[in-house]
């Protein structure tokens, strides 16, 4: 698949993901609902590897991991579903937007990464400021709306965990058998969450629209956007990957108005602008102002 293809899937499975999340927990409950896209993922899956005889290694290295990389699945899809009953979609895909600068304090702990320099800091201090705007009306409106954000905040503390801990294991395995693997390990889990927290099926309030969308994610987002996404990692440097995270929260914040007439309040709107901007600094402020360091002294 040619990496223009892999890139723009990436982009529009991260960009629907959310809204995906929202519509599939309209009428399943968060726990039913992403078991069974955990279970739809699995499925397919494990046909792809069975028909393409692709390797799935079970060593202690390849099961460390699949562990890594099951926290991500687990703590990230789990509060984010828990979070869509109260939260619009766009402020989802907006505050996981955030996950490289949480990555890269945890990677200051986690792997003895360098510490942010005066314009990194700066960046953070600014993407906080923009999660109050972006907030402020979810906390106003009511105390369950700010516990969904609570949980989007810890969801991406997973997922940026898990980003960080996958770093630290040395092991070259294929894409399919890394999400396969994680699936595997994972999907147990939300079975017990869902055993625990709901355990119930309410099949008669199931609507069409949850279905496909639960369809959807299992197919597209378990699968499809994990392949895109390290054929992308593999072959373009990490700059260009991490445009994403400008891009997708665009386009989600546009589909949740559009498709879902999710509100984009004032705060809102300044809220992302701010957090985009502060996002696109933290990225590439550094190169920036070295670059025209350079070009002064030269």
């Amino acid at each position: 698949m040619p990496i223009k293809v892999s890139y723009f899937l990436m982009v529009l499975i991260w960009s629907t993901t959310p809204l995906g999340i929202v519509w599939s927990s309209e009428t399943v409950s968060p726990t039913l609902a992403v078991l069974m896209r955990m279970l739809v993922g699995l499925f397919l899956g494990g046909l792809i590897v069975a028909i393409t005889n692709i390797r799935v290694p079970w060593s202690k290295n390849a099961c460390l991991l699949y562990f890594y990389s099951s926290i991500g699945i687990f703590g990230g899809m789990l509060l984010s579903y828990m979070a869509a009953k109260t939260v619009p979609s766009g402020i989802i895909s907006l505050m996981f937007g955030l996950a490289p600068i949480l990555s890269g304090l945890l990677a200051q702990q986690l792997l003895n990464e360098p510490k942010f320099s005066p314009i990194k800091l700066a960046s953070l201090a600014c993407a906080l400021i923009g999660l109050y705007f972006v907030s402020y009306n979810q906390v106003q409106n009511s105390q369950t709306q700010g516990l969904g954000l609570l949980y989007v905040f810890m969801a991406v503390c997973f997922f940026s965990l898990s980003g960080v801990m996958i770093k630290r294991v040395q092991i070259a395995i294929h894409p399919m058998a890394t999400t396969f693997g994680a699936l595997v390990f994972v999907t147990p889990l939300f079975f017990m969450a869902w055993w625990l927290l709901d355990g119930e099926l309410h099949i008669d309030s199931w609507s069409a629209k949850s279905l496909w969308a639960i369809g959807y994610l299992g197919i597209f987002g378990s699968l499809i956007g994990a392949l895109a996404y390290f054929h992308v990692l593999q072959n373009l440097n990490a700059s260009t990957v991490s445009l994403t995270t400008l891009i997708t929260p665009s386009f989600a914040l546009g589909l949740g108005a559009l498709l879902n007439n999710e509100s984009l309040s004032k705060e809102l709107i300044i809220g992302a602008v701010i957090i985009l901007i502060s996002l696109g600094v933290f990225q590439f402020g550094d190169k920036f102002f070295k670059r025209n360091k350079l070009n002064i002294k030269g």
